[in-house]
């Protein structure tokens, strides 16, 4: 699911000390995410996603610095998933259902409606 929210990040650094971040979760899935953030995080990096009713475990798997920002993908933890009943993004966007909505040439449009 495409997606817009405010979540806290939390992590331990080489030292061991915590440190936490507010991050824009950009997309997630039933195991992982992907995350917008200020600074880098090292892959491998094991993490806490937290919402107002719960976290997601995960682990960075890529973190890649685009225009605006870094760019981590989360996978999440095994027995972590996520489940819209439990946390539903303030905004959401299924592109299956967009597609499915605009036809034989839902990918064309799809691209407008993406940039």
């Amino acid at each position: 699911m495409m997606c817009a929210d405010l979540v806290d990040l939390g992590w331990r650094d080489q030292t061991g000390k915590t440190k936490r971040l507010v991050a824009n979760l950009e997309d997630i899935s039933l195991t992982g995410a992907c995350l917008q953030v200020d600074a880098p995080l090292p892959v491998h990096t094991s993490v806490v996603i937290s919402y107002p009713k719960g976290e997601l475990q995960g682990r960075v798997r890529y973190c890649v610095y685009r225009e605006i920002g870094y760019f981590l993908g989360i996978e999440f933890e095994p027995g972590t998933k996520w489940s819209q009943r439990l946390f539903r993004p303030q905004h959401m966007l299924d592109p299956r259902r967009l597609v499915a909505k605009t036809g034989e040439h839902g990918l064309d449009r799809l691209a407008i409606a993406i940039r």
